[in-house]
């Protein structure tokens, strides 16, 4: 019962892409964990510790972030509006079927990506070892999100024009990719020594494995729309052969090639 309201939760903070359709990957993802984070510390808050608690802070913390930075990015940066206008567009033309798909499998996504955490606390098992070098990872994704934003704030104020090498982005193209690998593998682990059964097993491996290939998805369009920007500067062509895309130091430069990511 507590998994089916979880859900209804994460379908209404979602919903906000009805307005827009990218919003169900952005604003609604962080709104969606928020409200997930939320929920379980209301569902469970007679048997959750400190440690619980940490666990739902970080993310209900990393949730409204996610969604207040999109939203005010949106509003604030030309350079953003000019890329979301066509989108905007695009979302009143696309019909009502194809937008109640998508803010079904989001909804339901975003449920499986936090179900790790919920097991272990529908399961009432005490947090040990496991649970709290995934909340210390969890915190580190997060950590990394943060400071990789902020450099790109900082480098696109001294020139828009030119991509981000600077801070987190010397050591892996997409910073803020690896940080939430970071984040929902540190949420895998919190649960795996309370997971009881195949199918808990299933649904919590999942989640992970669907939200590494959106993330893959993402750096193989955000390269793709780079190649377009400044392929022809020397520079980037130097940047892109010598950093890995979404793994620091794991030697993958490129995943345009790779059709299975089309989102």
């Amino acid at each position: 019962m507590e998994y089916w309201i979880i859900l209804l939760l994460s379908l209404a903070a979602c919903s906000v892409g009805f307005h827009m359709y990218i919003w169900f990957f952005s604003v609604g993802y962080g709104l969606s964990i928020a409200a997930i984070s939320l929920t379980l510390g209301i569902l469970f808050h007679r048997t959750l510790g400190p440690a619980e608690w940490t666990a739902c802070i970080l993310l209900l913390v990393y949730g409204l972030r996610l969604a207040g930075y999109l939203f005010f990015r949106e509003k604030k940066s030309a350079v953003y509006r000019k890329v979301l206008d066509p989108e905007l567009d695009r979302s009143r033309k696309m019909p009502l079927a194809a937008k109640v798909a998508l803010w079904a499998t989001c909804g339901l996504l975003y449920t499986l990506m936090t179900i790790p955490l919920y097991f272990r606390m529908k399961n009432h098992v005490a947090p040990d070892a496991a649970f709290w070098a995934g909340v210390v990872i969890m915190a580190a994704g997060i950590l990394m999100e943060l400071i990789a934003d902020l450099a790109k704030t900082a480098a696109k104020k001294k020139n828009s024009r030119r991509f981000v090498d600077t801070g987190l982005y010397r050591l892996v193209r997409c910073p803020n990719y690896f940080g939430e690998l970071l984040l929902w593998l540190g949420v895998l682990i919190s649960g795996v020594t309370a997971l009881q059964g195949v199918w808990q097993w299933v649904l919590s491996i999942l989640g992970f494995v669907l939200i590494s290939w959106v993330m893959f998805s993402g750096a193989r369009r955000l390269e793709i729309r780079q190649d377009k920007n400044y392929g022809n500067d020397p520079e980037y062509q130097k940047y892109v052969r010598s950093v890995p895309i979404i793994i620091p130091f794991i030697p993958l430069y490129s995943v345009k090639k790779y059709k299975f990511l089309v989102a």
